[in-house]
């Protein structure tokens, strides 16, 4: 999946037709060793887990970006 963002150890993937498993438009977002799928637009966790300081950085990122 390609990178879209980077930024404090996180990093955010996209994949154009990953649409086999979420139905909904979503993000791949990695930390270390955590992983963690969000939705598009609402910024809900589908799948994984996220440090919780992390989290609010990715809802704030989704919600500028989405």
């Amino acid at each position: 999946m390609p990178v879209i963002s980077m930024f404090y150890g996180v990093i955010i993937r996209m994949y154009y037709f990953d649409n086999q498993k979420h139905q909904c438009p979503h993000i791949h977002v990695s930390y270390q060793d955590d992983e963690a799928v969000f939705a598009i637009p609402n910024g809900d966790i589908l799948e994984g887990q996220l440090q919780r300081s992390k989290l609010k950085l990715i809802q704030a990122w989704i919600e500028i970006h989405g």
